[in-house]
């Protein structure tokens, strides 16, 4: 393996950490609502649901040998069923999306930390670059006007400010 790739894998390898720690540090309560939210958003709970419905539609409304009707068109009770359910499994997918929400919540602002820390990097190598070019006599590319302003360190207080003052509201 390469330095780069070994660079590149210990990344990956510290995002898999975070990945594993955040997944890890979930409750019991947390990992069975994600368990259900994720088996409901599933084509086997679709497959079922209608399976399911199809049988309940054929025994009330055709009535199947041996097995009495019990839920007459049109059907409330299954209408009830199904909307209980449908209750309980927004409930689960809602507090998994709160959860997924966090956790890229948590990512943007480690990107913006990683962001921040790459900014100030670069500003301070243009800065000596600047400096070498000083040195060398090389006036024309030290006097860059484009050069100069990115060797300027960003207020990111200013740059926020701005980008709300020139982003339509929503």
């Amino acid at each position: 393996m390469t330095q780069s790739s070994e660079h590149t894998q210990s990344h990956i390898d510290s995002i898999a950490k975070q990945e594993l720690d955040f997944m890890e540090k979930r409750r019991l309560s947390e990992r069975a609502g994600d368990a259900v939210a994720s088996f409901a958003g599933s084509l086997v709970f679709v497959m079922i649901h209608a399976l399911l419905v199809l049988t309940w539609i054929l025994v009330n409304a055709e009535g199947v040998h041996g097995i009495p009707r019990f839920d007459p068109y049109p059907f409330s009770l299954l209408g009830m069923i199904v909307a209980v359910e449908a209750v309980v499994l927004s409930s689960f997918i809602l507090m998994r999306q709160n959860r997924t929400t966090k956790r890229a919540e948590r990512r943007d602002h480690l990107n913006l930390q990683v962001d921040l820390i790459s900014e100030k990097e670069i500003t301070k190598l243009l800065q000596m670059v600047r400096a070498i070019c000083v040195h060398m006599g090389l006036k024309q590319i030290a006097d860059d006007k484009e050069l100069k302003e990115f060797t300027q360190a960003t207020s990111v207080e200013t740059l926020a400010e701005r980008i709300d003052n020139t982003l339509p509201e929503s």
